[in-house]
């Protein structure tokens, strides 16, 4: 463990360096914005590419692995969402809660960190758990919220999903390099240059900007913070583990990269979906701050168990 330990830290030492920069103010909140902009519209949809430009939508798509995260998901989704209500808050801040419990940091922290230590032949399987993030579980928390407020689904709300899914630089970034990869055409070589220089700024911006934007970040809700980032840190990747292994038989590899992706801290996005709906942002920032400081020691447990 104490080998995956030393692979760890400097990713999470670069996280720290974004945490000083940010605490000294020598990066200000505007910086840290501009820079995650760039980190989100460029470089990393230009990594994401590369990847998805070199594989098939066979090495991504398995029904099983699917069905074993989405799985893993609900259940601990729904002890967040049960525990949440048990407590008498709202549905809108259930549901709030119930995201942080599975949404990692796996944009920014994940595809690059887990690609390197597992090898790039885990890009397929954290692709897919990305997309599913993305596309399944940031919907679901919208038609939540809409709901509760206004006490019915309208098409208007359907409308607003979907071209907010088709606007993300991540899935487009996804969805062309797959459709680049089924014309069988190799991506020429400066493009494929281009790419590779792009996404190289990817894993230190992208890690940088989280720390700094984690200065930013308060620790009110203690209580709840620490339930919910034992929730995202051990019964998140538990849970998956047990559908991948036990109930679906998904392959070995696939199965662990899985997991690995389950144990990340709350993902930012959590944080501004919590804002934009002016729910419950400050609960979700001590979460993401707990969860994202303990992580050092339980991702690496976690993937030292699972790499053996």
């Amino acid at each position: 463990m104490l080998a995956i330990l030393f692979k760890t830290l400097p990713f999470f030492a670069l996280i720290g360096l974004g945490y000083g920069a940010g605490r000294v103010r020598f990066f200000t909140p505007d910086a840290t914005a501009w820079l995650t902009k760039f980190v989100f519209y460029f470089a990393l949809s230009a990594m994401l590419f590369g990847f998805a430009s070199n594989l098939s939508v066979a090495e991504i798509w398995d029904g099983r692995f699917v069905a074993a995260y989405l799985t893993g998901c609900c259940a601990v989704y729904a002890i967040a969402l049960g525990v949440a209500r048990w407590r008498g808050v709202s549905a809108q801040e259930a549901a709030v809660e119930a995201q942080c419990a599975i949404i990692g940091n796996t944009g920014f922290l994940g595809v690059p960190m887990l690609v390197m230590l597992m090898g790039s032949q885990a890009a397929g399987p954290i692709l897919m758990v990305l997309a599913i993030d993305l596309i399944v579980f940031s919907s679901a928390i919208t038609l939540i919220i809409t709901g509760a407020r206004e006490g019915r689904m309208s098409s208007r709300v359907f409308r607003a999903l979907g071209m907010g899914l088709l606007k993300n630089p991540m899935i487009v970034s996804m969805a062309l390099g797959l459709i680049w990869s089924g014309t069988g055409i190799p991506v020429p070589g400066p493009v494929n240059e281009f790419m590779v220089l792009l996404g190289a700024a990817a894993t230190p911006g992208a890690l940088f900007a989280i720390g700094a934007s984690l200065a930013t970040k308060s620790a009110e809700r203690l209580g709840v913070a620490v339930w919910l980032s034992f929730c995202k840190l051990v019964l998140h990747p538990a849970a998956v583990a047990i559908a991948a292994l036990l109930m679906f038989d998904v392959a070995r590899f696939p199965a662990s990269v899985m997991i690995a992706a389950a144990a990340l801290p709350v993902a930012g996005n959590v944080y501004i979906l919590a804002q934009h709906f002016g729910v419950a942002p400050q609960r979700v920032s001590a979460s993401i701050l707990i969860s994202t400081a303990v992580s050092i020691l339980t991702v690496t447990i976690v993937i030292a168990l699972v790499t053996g």
